[in-house]
């Protein structure tokens, strides 16, 4: 990573830092405007193309790296409903803001698109030019997304996407046994059952997870910040995501001592 942005154009010390910050979907930038200073498309497909492998399973890039074979990506049930997300979501934003003309072309729209959507996912929170002003549903699900977050066993945040996967299938065998009530259904991730107690386990953990944002985002209101900027401020810090919405768009400057601890908390 730090061999490519180099030959991307950054000094040494640049490169290293910017690299460390990718690979651990962290974030942050030795300039403030973040990877914006650089303002270059190529930099950004480079940072896109880290922050991605930064969010998917580290276990399994160890398996690949030692079996010599891309195929084990292919073959996981969260990588690909990883890259459904990334991609459908890219896709999504990109449209939003070339249809109200953001930008003037579909192809600057998904530079910015997909760069701002994969720095979501993955909970690394890198920005361009900031999506707290884009029109439409752009902002609100760029924020949403980081509840996703990136594969378990990666360094990003969020519940992660196999929970995701295993509570949508847990829903859908929930239906399917009301229209059956006779039927055997059984919550599958590739070739394998999953059993009663992790479902009951991923259960658990996301209504822990909604309940705790919630209770935070009611109490952060309750300090004195408008309801948007208390949504986004708990949702990007239970997250470990970084930019928010309205008054947490570019820092929490703004907020109160008792909203910044009510944010370390979370």
């Amino acid at each position: 990573c730090a061999l490519a942005y180099w030959v991307g154009g950054l000094n040494g010390f640049e490169a290293v830092t910017h690299a460390f910050a990718t690979i651990a979907t962290g974030g942050f930038a030795n300039y403030d405007a973040s990877l914006a200073q650089f303002d270059s498309a190529l930099l950004e497909s480079i940072a896109i193309l880290f922050m991605f492998l930064g969010g998917i399973n580290f276990s399994l890039h160890f398996l690949a790296w030692r079996r010599a074979s891309a195929s084990l990506y292919f073959a996981d049930s969260e990588v690909r409903a990883y890259f459904g997300v990334v991609v459908g979501g890219s896709l999504a934003i990109a449209l939003a803001i070339w249809l109200h003309g953001v930008y003037p072309t579909f192809l600057e729209s998904l530079r910015h698109g997909a760069f701002h959507l994969v720095s979501n996912i993955t909970t690394t929170g890198f920005t361009t030019t900031g999506f707290a002003t884009w029109p439409g549903y752009s902002p609100l699900l760029l924020i949403l997304i980081g509840f996703v977050g990136g594969c378990s066993g990666s360094t990003a945040g969020g519940m992660k996407v196999v929970r995701i996967v295993v509570l949508f299938r847990q829903g859908l065998r929930e239906i399917a046994q009301l229209v059956h009530p006779r039927g055997r259904f059984v919550v599958k991730l590739g070739q394998v059952t999953v059993p009663g107690a992790v479902l009951a386990a991923v259960t658990g953990f996301c209504t822990l997870y909604v309940a705790c944002f919630t209770v935070l985002t009611l109490a952060l209101a309750a300090t004195g910040l408008d309801l948007l900027s208390a949504f986004s401020a708990v949702a990007t810090c239970i997250n470990n995501m970084g930019p928010g919405l309205n008054t947490v768009a570019s820092n929490f400057r703004d907020v109160s001592d008792t909203g910044v601890w009510l944010c370390s908390c979370a």
